[in-house]
């Protein structure tokens, strides 16, 4: 019989069980998912390993929506989340089909795509919405939720799967395992890590254009005490002031006509 895995005794916190002890040792059909429990979880993670690489990119997009809803960590999302790291570094995962060039462009880039996950999902357990949910919820809030507690438990077994892709040979891949890394790090066993991120942020923000990666890159770099202002471009001064005035307008809304603020908009 095989041993079932509790998530929240999980023994390896600081590495991954084998992707086939996770599939097999995981009861699946007693995890919650935002739309009833993971039994036809299992399928679709074996499906992740096919080799066809059009089917792995629909597996990932199979799995997304059934664990996926409103930034929510599930019952079903922490297990999940250990097999997609558990594959990263398996051969059929890697970017590009079957016997192409890491760095061959592909319609289908598995690797890519689970770390892009795996930062989604990691974003959505950070500090940040932890703060949120003690704001409208109050102290108790990780108490309460124990699913999100428990992928922040094991943020360091995730990030030690993602490290080795933050120096991968395509440049995809190194920088959605940064974008990845970054929240992770906020978990204290980790913090020293942070500065292995900084050059690849560095080296993010001299090379890419994709306004999510950089909007996180340099969001670690002003929070950990750098100074960015030789690393942002136009765009990225536009972006930044333009949420600074939505962030004083949506200030300007909550108080206006409630004892605070009566001012016009800050326009």
């Amino acid at each position: 019989m095989t041993n079932r895995v509790s998530w929240t005794t999980y023994p390896h916190p600081d590495g991954l069980l084998h992707y086939q002890e996770l599939l097999e040792g995981t009861d699946w059909a007693s995890l919650a998912t935002p739309y009833g429990t993971g039994e036809s979880l299992p399928a679709a993670l074996t499906r992740l390993l096919d080799p066809d690489p059009a089917v792995r990119t629909a597996a990932v997009k199979d799995v997304s929506n059934e664990v996926d809803h409103q930034n929510t960590i599930y019952e079903a999302t922490v297990p999940v989340a250990l097999y997609f790291a558990a594959i990263l570094n398996h051969p059929a995962t890697e970017v590009g089909e079957l016997g192409h060039e890491a760095d061959v462009p592909s319609r289908h880039p598995t690797r890519e795509l689970l770390l892009n996950w795996l930062g989604g999902t990691a974003h959505d357990a950070d500090d940040e919405r932890v703060a949120m949910g003690k704001c409208h919820f109050g102290v108790g809030f990780l108490e309460a939720c124990p699913d999100t507690r428990a992928f922040r438990n094991l943020r360091p077994a995730i990030y030690f799967a993602v490290q080795p892709f933050l120096g991968h040979g395509n440049a995809k891949v190194r920088h959605e395992a940064l974008v990845a890394a970054i929240p992770l790090t906020e978990d204290p066993r980790l913090t020293t890590h942070r500065a292995e991120l900084v050059e690849h942020a560095r080296y993010l923000l001299a090379t890419s254009t994709n306004r999510y990666h950089r909007d996180r890159a340099l969001d670690a770099l002003n929070a950990w005490g750098h100074d960015t202002g030789d690393l942002e471009n136009a765009n990225d001064i536009a972006c930044r002031e333009l949420q600074a005035r939505l962030a004083d307008l949506d200030y300007w809304s909550a108080n206006n006509g409630t004892g605070g603020g009566t001012e016009d908009p800050p326009f």
